[in-house]
């Protein structure tokens, strides 16, 4: 699949948590080697999309990867398929070491030579990881943490990286270096990223796409740039 094609499609896509319908029917894609945001207030259903392109909820719809459908597939196959999701909250394993957590994410993986070689490619990206590697991922401070569940998602080599709130409770100068290690990363290894983040403006710079949901509809989509650049928008919706 070259770049410039989409690498994930999702047609009308409806979830819910019980009776509870949160998603009414949206579009949208993520194209290969892309980075696509999509931003809204709280309660908007920017977490519900990610967990359904995981299978983590009940959904109606069509979601392609890679011109498979994957709506309705197991979580761990769509992992097996190259999905990688970084919750909000972070979901570290507090009671391993950070290591032991790097190595959690490549279990699905078989090519145990390149997994080796893998920790060193992360610890490139994250150096502070390398000096804690050893140490119980609990004792971490939160942007390390963060860092450690963005890394162990990379250990399985994904085609495409869900992160959800990225930058939550975060100073501003660690989440500037995690979106300048998320654009090496795109840049460097093609890895497509769908991103779920309340910072707009950080969001906007880093992605290409971008998609406002409000009340679990998509009410404007365009490119970042072009969505940045609209004063009306930005005033409206993003409150910045």
């Amino acid at each position: 699949m070259s770049a410039g094609q989409p690498l994930l499609q999702v047609r009308q896509l409806h979830a819910q948590y019980g009776p509870t319908r949160v998603l009414h029917g949206i579009d949208f894609d993520v194209v290969q080697g892309g980075i696509t945001t999509i931003l809204g207030a709280n309660g908007a259903g920017k977490t519900t999309t990610l967990r359904a392109m995981c299978g983590m909820v009940k959904t109606q719809g069509e979601i392609t990867l890679a011109g498979e459908r994957i709506d309705g597939k197991a979580t761990e196959s769509i992992v097996r398929m190259g999905v990688a999701h970084v919750p909000d909250g972070r979901g570290t394993f507090m009671h391993l070491s950070t290591e032991e957590n790097l190595r959690m994410g490549a279990y699905t993986r078989r090519d145990r030579k390149e997994v080796e070689q893998d920790y060193e490619r992360i610890y490139q990206y994250f150096p502070r990881l390398r000096e804690r590697r050893r140490q119980q991922a609990g004792t971490l401070s939160g942007g390390e943490q963060q860092m450690l569940a963005v890394s162990r998602a990379l250990m399985l080599r994904p085609r495409l990286l869900l992160l959800d709130e990225p930058s939550f409770g975060l100073a501003p100068r660690i989440v500037q270096e995690l979106f300048n290690i998320f654009r090496e990363i795109n840049q460097k290894e093609g890895t497509s990223m769908l991103l779920v983040e309340q910072n707009a403006a950080l969001a906007l710079k880093l992605a290409d796409q971008a998609y406002l949901l409000e009340t679990g509809r998509v009410v404007i989509s365009g490119s970042a740039e072009t969505i940045r650049n609209d004063e009306a928008v930005r005033r409206s919706y993003l409150g910045y």
